[in-house]
C-alpha cells in the first residue's frame, strides 16, 4: 500500500464540520486580523504551555525573530545554539546581524549537549536557544543553570514540540520566551503559517505585541521599530477547532512510536529513538530512526521505490551550510551533528496512522536492511 509522510486530509475529515460553520461566520464578519479569535487562542495555548502570556505571531521563524528583537540582539552579539535543527532557528539570529555559535548535540536526545555550553559563551553572548527537536525537550535543567550564571536570556524553539515536558514542566514556559510554530506538519498546525510567543513576564509580552504590529501603540504612534508579524483570525479560527484534539493525537502519536519501537526491536543496524528520562512527556513530531553502516540512503530510497514516506531530517547542518561558510566551520567540528545528518530517517507517525501501516514500514525496513 502506498503510506505518506504525512496525511492531513484525514485530519481535516474529522473536523470539517464543526469548522466549516466557523469559518463562515468569521468570512461574513469579514474581520481578518488580529482580533478577539487571536486573543482566545493566545490564552488558551499559553494554558496548554503553562505559561502566563503568550503572541500570536506569523509563524515560528517570526516567533525566533520577533523574542531576539524583544532582546534588542543585534550586529556584534552571539547566541548560542544548534546546529542540527531547521534553518530558522540560525537564520532569525544572522537576520539582526548577530552571529550564531554552534554547540554540539547529544547523540541520544538529538538536542543541545549542555555539557558543552559554558565553553562557548563569551562577552559577546546575549542569548541561549535550546531545541526541542522532533517533539522531545533539551535538558532545560543545565541550559537554565548556564543562563543564570551569566545572565543570558533563553529563547526555546519550541515548535515541534508543543506539550512536551521537562521533569513534569511544558516546554515553552520554562525559558524567558518560548516560541511555537503551528505549520501545517506540525502536531499543532494550521491552514497556512502561524506561530506563538510564550513568556511569563508582563512587560516582556507587552512589548513583544508591540513588536508584532510595527512598533504601534497607540494607532499610528510608534515608539520601538517592530514589524508586521501578525497571526490573522483565520488561522487562529483553525487552531482554535484544533486545540480540543491536540491531546488524542499526542496520545495517537505515542502508541504510533511504542508500536514502532516494538516492530523494529531487534532490526539490526537500525536505532529506535530513546526518551531521556528528564522527558516526562515526548510529543512525537518526528519518529526518527538511526540507520547505521552508510545504509540510510539506500533504505530511503527503496522505501520511496515501495511507495512508503520517509524524510531525512536533516541532510546538512548548518554549519555546513553555504550560507553560513563565513562563520568558518569546518567538517568535523560538530561530529555528533554530521553523524546524524547521516544516519536519520524520518518515518510516518501521524496519528491516523493504521496499524497495518506500520507493519508495513517495519517489515519494508527488515527487508531492506536483510
Amino acid at each position: 500500500m502506498s503510506i505518506p509522510l504525512l496525511d492531513l486530509k484525514q485530519q481535516y475529515a474529522a473536523i470539517q464540520a464543526e469548522l466549516l460553520p466557523r469559518l463562515e461566520e468569521l468570512c461574513a464578519s469579514q474581520q481578518f486580523i488580529l482580533g478577539p479569535k487571536v486573543q482566545e487562542l493566545e490564552e488558551k495555548v499559553a494554558q496548554v504551555c503553562g505559561g502566563a502570556f503568550a503572541c500570536g505571531v506569523s509563524s515560528g521563524s517570526d516567533a525566533l525573530q520577533i523574542a531576539l528583537m524583544a532582546e534588542g540582539i543585534g550586529p556584534g552579539d552571539e547566541v548560542i545554539t544548534s546546529p542540527y535543527t531547521f534553518f530558522a532557528t540560525a537564520g532569525a539570529v544572522c537576520r539582526y546581524g548577530a552571529t550564531p555559535v554552534f554547540v554540539d548535540i547529544d547523540p541520544v536526545t538529538y538536542n543541545l549537549d549542555v555539557g558543552q555550553i559554558e565553553g562557548k559563551i563569551t562577552d559577546r553572548t546575549r542569548a541561549i536557544i535550546p531545541v526541542h527537536l522532533y517533539g522531545q525537550t533539551a535538558e532545560m535543567g543545565g541550559v537554565l543553570a548556564v543562563a543564570r550564571r551569566h545572565g543570558l536570556p533563553v529563547i526555546e524553539d519550541a515548535c515541534q514540540a508543543i506539550g512536551a515536558e521537562w521533569q513534569g514542566k511544558r516546554v515553552a514556559s520554562l525559558g524567558d520566551y518560548g516560541c511555537l510554530s503551528f505549520f501545517p506538519s506540525k502536531n499543532l498546525g494550521c491552514f497556512g503559517d502561524g506561530g506563538m510567543v510564550i513568556c511569563n513576564d508582563p512587560a516582556k509580552a507587552e512589548k513583544l505585541k508591540i513588536l508584532r504590529n510595527h512598533g504601534m501603540a497607540p494607532q499610528y504612534h510608534h515608539h520601538l521599530i517592530g514589524s508586521n508579524f501578525r497571526l490573522d483570525a483565520l488561522q487562529a479560527l483553525v487552531l482554535l477547532t484544533k486545540l480540543p484534539y491536540l491531546d488524542q493525537w499526542t496520545q495517537a502519536r505515542q502508541e504510533n512510536a511504542r508500536d514502532y519501537d516494538r516492530l523494529l526491536q531487534g532490526v539490526e543496524g537500525v536505532e529506535t529513538p530513546k526518551t531521556a528520562s528528564y522527558a516526562t512527556r515526548h510529543v512525537f513530531n518526528q519518529y526518527v530512526i538511526r540507520i547505521k553502516g552508510g545504509r540510510r540512503d539506500s533504505v530511503w530510497q527503496g522505501l520511496k521505490e515501495r511507495g512508503i514516506g520517509s524524510a531525512v531530517y536533516y541532510p546538512i547542518p548548518l554549519h555546513l551550510q553555504e550560507c553560513f561558510r563565513s562563520l568558518g566551520y569546518r567538517e568535523g567540528d560538530f561530529p555528533e551533528s554530521e553523524r546524524a545528518a547521516k544516519e536519520t530517517l524520518a518515518l510516518p507517525i501521524f496519528p491516523e496512522l493504521t496499524l497495518a501501516q506500520k507493519e508495513e514500514v517495519a517489515q519494508a525496513i527488515r527487508e531492506l536492511l536483510a
